[in-house]
């Protein structure tokens, strides 16, 4: 009969506990996205957002153009609701926007005018040129024939 070990066996692990704790001690560290940082964005939002529609609309995305100091025909304006995942052209609903802005890890318009080269760059990937202009598409069904049409230019660039 084979002798029994006397070293103790280390304890059980499961990747789901672990993680499990990695997350627990992040939020009791308040490391991750800190509350403060989403506060920001929705600040942010509500300083352009039309207030009875809880949305920015056409008015506040000229203002935000504004403010980037960025035209709003230029095509970073539509890689940032591209970003959004935003539903209908002109227009941000609060949920889009703090999608955008985390995903761009932007909570002021600085750090979001530094943010919009990026999203140049994450272009020159076919895969996700391939998702630009498929959301392009969709997002000028849903708005006027004027802004469609630019929107094509805008995609088909100077190349």
């Amino acid at each position: 009969m084979p002798r029994a070990s006397k070293r103790k066996a280390p304890p059980p692990t499961s990747p789901s506990l672990a993680s499990c704790d990695v997350v627990s001690k992040r939020a009791a560290t308040g490391k991750g996205r800190p509350r403060k940082d989403v506060d920001k964005i929705d600040s942010l939002f509500e300083s352009y957002a039309n207030q009875s529609l809880n949305m920015i609309d056409p008015t506040g995305i000229e203002s935000l153009c504004s403010d980037l100091k960025v035209d709003h025909t230029d095509v970073r304006i539509l890689m940032l609701a591209w970003k959004m995942r935003a539903a209908k052209q002109g227009y941000f609903s609060k949920d889009e926007w703090q999608r955008g802005l985390k995903d761009l890890h932007a909570d002021t318009i600085p750090k979001l005018k530094k943010a919009l080269p990026g999203l140049e760059k994450e272009l020159t990937t076919a895969s996700k040129f391939e998702d630009f202009y498929a959301f392009a598409f969709q997002y000028c069904l849903t708005g006027e024939l004027v802004l469609t049409g630019l929107l094509i230019k805008l995609l088909a660039g100077p190349n």
